[in-house]
């Protein structure tokens, strides 16, 4: 089972709690959990990707073993501690302002 844990505002529009537990199909990259994630909550799809592109949307960000991975391509291997559950896939929503 993968961990993930989400902003408070992904998680009172999922009405879960702060970390969920998601089965995931084959390799264990950005786009699966976050379709295993969009497959479990429906109603997240289109808010942390963009539902055309499939891009990570604007003041969204990805860690994974406390590295940002957004940049990373959506279907490169996350760290094996991710796919083993030892440690979460986090979104995080970022702050902007001066």
């Amino acid at each position: 089972m993968i961990r993930v844990t989400l902003p408070v505002h992904l998680r009172t529009l999922a009405g879960t709690g702060e970390e969920v537990e998601l089965a995931v199909e084959g390799p264990v990259t950005q786009r699966s959990v976050l379709d295993a994630l969009e497959a479990r909550y429906p109603v997240l799809r289109g808010t942390v990707r963009d539902h055309q592109t499939q891009s990570r949307r604007p003041f969204l960000r990805f860690f994974a073993c406390e590295e940002d991975v957004s940049h990373e391509p959506p279907d490169a291997p996350l760290p094996g501690a991710v796919a083993a559950g030892a440690e979460p896939f986090m979104i995080i929503g970022a702050l902007a302002g001066g």
